[in-house]
Formats: structure tokens, C-alpha cells, sequence
């Protein structure tokens, strides 16, 4: 079979954020490597299609080389994150099978504002939150317990997370608020801190979705907070990095286990994810709080989601495979519809 591997190329420069999240963009190369190197070992033509300044460039390469699938692995268009979804889009218009989740589901996740709206709405659990459009003074509401977290309403991979995104006073509330907004242009989510433990719960699976094994996010006692920092996913160099380590299988207790997996496989049926995806969770006093639904998570193989995977006794061409077939099935489908 004839696979495209499709990936976002880096523009020279980034249109907002700051300059050290060239970091996690710079990584999509290597992953979409990586994807094609398992596909070939399952014995299969790949060819890897980068998207960059021109859809009809683009669009033109793909076509050309005639694929029967698309393993999608973009992430926005040319540095703008939130257009996500119409790449997807794109790719369904286009008539040819595509892995991950469908352009809705990649609209609804991206936005946390909109995700939390539609747990809540039916009964699951997430910390309290508000939403700040632009950098003008706002009153906070007096049912958000400090400390709160500060945080881009549109954006993963911990992109403008930090230790200073952890506040405990409105000066600097405030402050972080309007760096936020100005740094990243968008609404900016305020929500209280969880101090509790976090588990990152990565899915398979379409109708019938599959739990993969549970990871847990172990923090040093010498970080000022327990937090998933940019540079503690991307800066090797940095404290937060070293101080920031990753138990797969998570020792966890059978309640404990059922609480993490039944709420994360709830959230993955409601937002309509397909293919993969990945539940953050912080589970304190019992209760397992949602902290993000990740339609299209890193599937590199030193990512979580590989890595729950090989917990769960799959490697990484296995994981591939698992994925590309899904994507045929729906297109076997839709034909017999």
C-alpha cells in the first residue's frame, strides 16, 4: 500500500509565543521519520509529505504521488495551531483515507474553553475556570480557589506553561494574563491548580476504544510546582526536565485505576476521538479532574502514547499498524454504506 506521511514544516519564523517553542515544532520532522520507517518495516511505500506556506503545493504533492492512505501527523498550518482542524479538512475533501480524529473533534479539543463546557455539561470532572478574552483588568470569579493556573486557551504541547503560570494573588494573576494574551493572541484560560497526582491515560480504538496502560507524571520535590512546564517536556538541559520523569505502568490501586480509565475513556466517546488520543488527568481526594483531551497527541517512539503502547504489549510498528488499519476500516465503511 502506498502511505503519505503528512507533517507541518517550521516557518522561519513564528508568528506568536515565544522563541524556545520553535523546540516542539522543530520535532514534527522526525516523528513523521519515524512513522515512515514503521510503515516500511510493515512493508509498505511511504513517502513524507510536509505542508508549508502552499496548500497547493501541498495538495499537489500528495496527488501526485497517488496514496491509497494519510497518516496525518499536522498539527496546524504554518505555525498557526488553531487551523488544526481545516488541515484535516482539507485531507477529508480531498477523498483519501486519513488517520486520527475527524476535523470536528480536532476543532472541539483544540479550544480547552469549549472542551471543558461540554464536560461539564455532562457530569465530568474538571477544575473550575474562567475564560479571559483580550488583556484588559477582569474580576476574578470568587469560586476559583487560589492557586490558579494560567494558561493558552488554544494550544498543546505546554506551549506558554511555566512555573510562573502558577499564581497565588491577583497582581500577578493579572500579570499573567496579559503576558499570556500578548505573547499568544488568544482568549487565555484560568483554572484552579490540582495539586494532586497526574496521569497522562493514552486510548485506541473507534467504536470499541482501548486503555492503554496508565502513566503517571512523577515531579522532584525541588520544583516549585507539581507542573508539565514547556521545558519540562522539550528542554532536556533544563531542571524542569530532569526533574520531570515518567512511571508506565503507574502504581495505582484497583479504585484508583478504575476512576483514571472509566472518566478518560468517557471523555474520548464524548469528544468523538478516533484512531488514538490522550487524556491528561490529576486525581486528587479520589476524584479524577480532567485537565486536557489531546485528539492528536505525539505518537513519536519516546512519547507517551508509544510508551503506554509498548506497556501494553504492543511495539511501535504494531502501534502504526493498529492505526492505519482503523483509518481503512472507516473508508471500508463508508463504500458498504
Amino acid at each position: 500500500m502506498n502511505i503519505a506521511v503528512c507533517y507541518n514544516r517550521v516557518p522561519p519564523k513564528l508568528i506568536r509565543g515565544e522563541a524556545t517553542d520553535r523546540i516542539s515544532e522543530e520535532g514534527a520532522e522526525a516523528q513523521a521519520q519515524a512513522v515512515g520507517t514503521a510503515l516500511e518495516k510493515l512493508g509498505h511505500r511511504v513517502c513524507l509529505v510536509p505542508l508549508g506556506a502552499s496548500l497547493a503545493a501541498f495538495v499537489n504533492d500528495l496527488q501526485e504521488a497517488a496514496v491509497d492512505l494519510v497518516f496525518n501527523l499536522c498539527e496546524g498550518f504554518w505555525g498557526e495551531s488553531r487551523m488544526e482542524m481545516n488541515v484535516a479538512a482539507l485531507l477529508e475533501m480531498l477523498g483519501t483515507p486519513c488517520t486520527g480524529s475527524s476535523p470536528l473533534c480536532l476543532g472541539v479539543t483544540q479550544n480547552k474553553t469549549l472542551t471543558k463546557a461540554l464536560l461539564i455539561q455532562h457530569g465530568l470532572p474538571t477544575p473550575k475556570s474562567i475564560t479571559v478574552r483580550g488583556e484588559h483588568l477582569f474580576a476574578r470569579d470568587k469560586n476559583l480557589s487560589w492557586p490558579l493556573i494560567v494558561k493558552p486557551a488554544c494550544e498543546d504541547a505546554s506551549l506558554g506553561i511555566g512555573p510562573e503560570s502558577v499564581v497565588t494573588d491577583e497582581k500577578s494573576l493579572h500579570e499573567r494574563v496579559r503576558h499570556i494574551h500578548n505573547r499568544y493572541q488568544q482568549a487565555v484560560l484560568v483554572e484552579e491548580y490540582i495539586d494532586g497526582r497526574e496521569f497522562n491515560v493514552s486510548l485506541l480504538g473507534g467504536e470499541k476504544p482501548r486503555v492503554l496502560p496508565l502513566a503517571e507524571i512523577r515531579f522532584d520535590s525541588s520544583l516549585p510546582w507539581k507542573l508539565v512546564t514547556y521545558a519540562g517536556k522539550w528542554q532536556e538541559d533544563s531542571p524542569d526536565y530532569t526533574g520531570t520523569q515518567v512511571a508506565c505502568p503507574a502504581q495505582v490501586s484497583v479504585r484508583e485505576d478504575f476512576l483514571v480509565r472509566d472518566v478518560a475513556l468517557r471523555a474520548y466517546k464524548l469528544l468523538g476521538c478516533r484512531d488514538y488520543a490522550r487524556v491528561d488527568i490529576r486525581l486528587r481526594d479520589g476524584v479524577p479532574y480532567i485537565l486536557e483531551v489531546n485528539a492528536n497527541p505525539d505518537i513519536s517512539p519516546d512519547a507517551g502514547l508509544a510508551r503506554s503502547a509498548r506497556a501494553g504489549g504492543l511495539d511501535y510498528p504494531q502501534l502504526i499498524e493498529r492505526i492505519i488499519r482503523m483509518a481503512l476500516k472507516r473508508k471500508e465503511n463508508c463504500h458498504a454504506a
